[in-house]
């Protein structure tokens, strides 16, 4: 089971601490796997892979715009988030999870990649809009050809091909970015969908480092904004199909972590007070 939080728009550090917290309690094996849905306020994250030439803001020109800058363990380069956005954060034991067919009791940390590719072509779906991979690439990509615009979970083991995904390069803009660390099993970070969001904030990058495709995002495809939780809400029932688990929602904090774990209790409107505790990275 997959517990759900939403935790509405948070700053970034308070992700990141609460993200921590859970990721501790979870090896700890005293709570279960968590799926935590949010916005940030704006931010520029720079991943394990990052250069800081990929950031062409200059520290001047992101205090006007009120972007913070964090670095951070997970995989990848330079990245955007801020409200409009979709970002998910699974903490989950691989563990629990089973490759597809059943062939290794534990899914591998690519496998697992492929899996948050799959719920994020399916929840675009969802609006409309036809996504897909490119080899080499992580994420998901708007602009693929005429064929299959998601891939199954039976093909998922397998690394796609430009043709097997049904990408054309030179047309492909990024609507979703994926980049995870798992230490001892237990995932964290995860994805941001853009779907409403500002894209003018991405020309402040190079977003993951790549500089021959833009990005998008659901509103930019559709001509017209999307209400957020729904997309959240498509987004949670596609990661409970792709996962083969039922999802649950949590309607705040106290009770997913509760007295039991020695936590303070927070309402997610409260987690700005969390007070901060002192592998494989993907993207």
């Amino acid at each position: 089971m997959i517990s759900l939080l939403q935790l509405g728009i948070i700053d970034y550090a308070t992700g990141l601490r609460l993200q921590q917290k859970l990721v501790d309690l979870r090896k700890e094996d005293r709570i279960g796997d968590v799926l935590l849905l949010q916005e940030h306020t704006p931010v520029i994250t720079l991943g394990r892979n990052a250069k800081s030439r990929n950031v062409l803001a200059s520290p001047e020109q992101l205090t006007e715009r009120g972007v913070e800058v964090f670095e951070c363990d997970r995989g990848g380069d330079v990245t955007y988030h801020g409200p409009g956005q979709l970002v998910g954060y699974p903490i989950f034991d691989l563990r629990s999870f089973a490759s597809h067919g059943g062939k290794r009791k534990t899914l591998g940390a690519v496998e697992f990649v492929r899996h948050l590719e799959e719920v994020l072509i399916r929840t675009c779906a969802d609006f409309g809009v036809a996504t897909g991979r490119i080899a080499g690439l992580t994420g998901v990509w708007t602009n693929p050809r005429s064929g299959e615009r998601s891939r199954l979970a039976v093909d998922i083991e397998k690394t796609p091909t430009v043709s097997e995904a049904h990408m054309t390069l030179g047309e492909a803009a990024k609507i979703a970015a994926i980049g995870i660390h798992v230490s001892r099993g237990i995932t964290s970070h995860g994805f941001a969908l853009n779907v409403n969001t500002d894209l003018d904030q991405f020309q402040l990058i190079i977003p993951c480092g790549i500089t021959s495709k833009p990005v998008t995002s659901l509103a930019k495809e559709l001509g017209h904004p999307l209400l957020l939780k729904e997309v959240a809400n498509s987004a949670s029932h596609n990661f409970g199909m792709v996962f083969n688990s039922g999802v649950m929602t949590i309607e705040s904090l106290d009770a997913l972590l509760g007295h039991s774990v020695g936590v303070p209790l927070k309402p997610p409107s409260e987690l700005r007070n969390l007070h901060k505790e002192e592998d494989i990275f993907w993207a």
